[in-house]
């Protein structure tokens, strides 16, 4: 089982910035994926940003340049710092691991989610 807490979220000002963390806990594998994922009222789930084990990065188009993404392996840590902040960044912001174990199967946790406002 692995275990995802998230911390960070809360209020701030449009343009201003934030920085997220989430720290796992568990049977985490070496070959894993992370990610943050969002999610705003009425709306879907959404891909924010992932990065691979060995530091590969990708970012949805809304976010790039703005957002940053990283990762501490030694202490199973992944980061979000995101500046210039937009209202429309308003979301809650989950946590994900995907583990994938030797025979390559993988299996998908999420973390309970922390809240980031952007306030106009």
């Amino acid at each position: 089982q692995v275990q995802l807490v998230e911390s960070g979220g809360g209020l701030v000002q449009a343009g201003g910035s934030l920085r997220l963390s989430c720290a796992a806990s568990g049977s985490i594998y070496s070959r894993n994926s992370m990610g943050w994922y969002r999610q705003a009222p009425g709306k879907e789930r959404d891909l924010v940003a992932s990065i691979t084990s060995g530091g590969m990065t990708n970012y949805v188009d809304s976010v790039k340049g703005r957002f940053t993404i990283s990762r501490d392996n030694a202490k199973n840590t992944m980061y979000l710092q995101m500046n210039s902040l937009k209202t429309e960044d308003t979301a809650v912001y989950y946590c994900n691991l995907d583990n994938r174990n030797p025979l390559g199967l993988v299996k998908s946790y999420w973390g309970q989610g922390t809240q980031v406002t952007v306030s106009s």
